[in-house]
């Protein structure tokens, strides 16, 4: 009796073990022949119809303060004495910005270099020593610039390397050329689409590509020294007087552009 029940007991679970087999061998069958079905966010991506465009904005700005770059150089057969020579027209330039009353904090001397000259390149015998050395002097009060720059050349000065105008507020026109960039791109993508019967709906990436701002001029009276960026001498309005019919000036701060590029893909309707 209990023989007969065990080999009944063994005969049911070989039966449960092959029914079970059997249907994960189907259901693997069916996985390997059937194809994979695309993710919902890829069927939407499928069928969505869209128009991509980009916005370009620029922002034009009165500058309330300018960095001069000014170049002192000395020659003279003894190092010593060149070096002397070019340590007094750099004081004479710290005082001139004194007599203007520039805080001390927005005068550096940031560079200096001395160079031997030789009077060919076959014989290459020395003849003596150039001193180089930059002065940079940061000007909040726009009025004083040409007098200034004028003082320093009188001072010694031999080249004006960069003259820099910029804005205090450089974040906040940022902002301001960004919101018109995508303004245009909306602008945009709504004529082009409506060209071709279609309306713009909502966008569906926005990607910002360039910030920027410079000036037209890469120099002013320079002569030997590299141009620097925002530099700008131009007939418009300075911050002073807004107003320069009526003035004597010969100099005014040119205005300096700020500018942002983005690109937005719309969905059609």
């Amino acid at each position: 009796m209990k023989k007969n029940l065990l080999i009944g007991l063994f005969v049911g679970l070989v039966l449960l073990l092959a029914a079970s087999y059997g249907g994960v061998a189907a259901r693997g069958g069916e996985q390997a022949n059937a194809t994979p079905s695309p993710s919902p966010a890829v069927q939407a991506t499928e069928l969505l119809r869209t128009i991509k465009v980009s916005g370009n904005a620029q922002v034009m700005v009165v500058p309330d303060s300018v960095i001069l770059t000014l170049g002192v150089e000395s020659w003279n057969p003894k190092l010593i004495t060149a070096k002397a020579n070019n340590d007094q027209i750099v004081q004479n330039v710290i005082g001139v910005t004194k007599e203007f009353n520039i805080p001390a904090k927005y005068v550096q001397t940031d560079y200096l270099n001395i160079q031997p000259s030789f009077d060919s390149y076959e014989t290459h015998s020395l003849t003596g020593y150039y001193v180089r050395r930059n002065v940079v002097i940061t000007l909040k009060d726009l009025t004083q610039f040409e007098d200034l720059l004028s003082a320093s050349l009188e001072a010694g000065v031999n080249y004006v390397h960069g003259i820099d105008f910029r804005t205090s507020e450089l974040r906040k026109y940022r902002d301001q050329a960004r919101d018109l960039a995508l303004q245009a791109a909306k602008e945009k993508a709504q004529a082009m689409a409506a060209k071709l019967g279609q309306t713009v709906g909502d966008p569906l990436t926005i990607e910002e590509t360039n910030i920027y701002w410079y000036s037209p001029y890469s120099s002013y009276w320079s002569y030997g020294g590299g141009g620097m960026s925002q530099n700008v001498v131009q007939n418009a309005p300075s911050t002073a007087s807004g107003d320069l019919s009526q003035s004597d000036e010969a100099m005014a701060p040119g205005q300096i552009a700020v500018g942002a590029t983005v690109n937005v893909e719309f969905v059609l309707k």
